[in-house]
């Protein structure tokens, strides 16, 4: 299994999801995981869906930059690192953004 191929795979389903169907997201999380946003933490499969389908936004597009990503732990686990940017419908200028996970 190549990490960089996994990594890639997961982030255009991920931001693709993220972008057109954020309550698609709940399969990916797991009821131990926990999201971090702007200071705030939230844990769970509901909150963080909650959390995610209640951003003041409805509409977006991720225009990915990087994607970094390393092996983590013995259970063939990826620690994932990607930016970009991200552009709010009716917005003239993007938004950086950076997030960190792994699974």
């Amino acid at each position: 299994m190549d990490p960089d191929a996994v990594a890639r795979a997961f982030v255009e389903h991920y931001y693709r999801t993220f972008d057109t169907n954020r309550a698609g997201l709940s399969t990916l999380y797991q009821d131990n995981s926990m999201l971090s946003f702007e200071g705030a933490k939230t844990q769970g499969v509901a909150a963080i869906t909650a959390k995610l389908t209640s951003l003041p936004f409805q509409q977006c597009h991720h225009n990915i930059s990087t994607i970094d990503c390393q092996p983590s732990g013995p259970t063939g686990s990826v620690l994932v690192f990607v930016s970009g940017s991200l552009q709010l419908a009716g917005e003239q200028h993007a938004l950086k953004f950076s997030q960190v996970g792994g699974g």
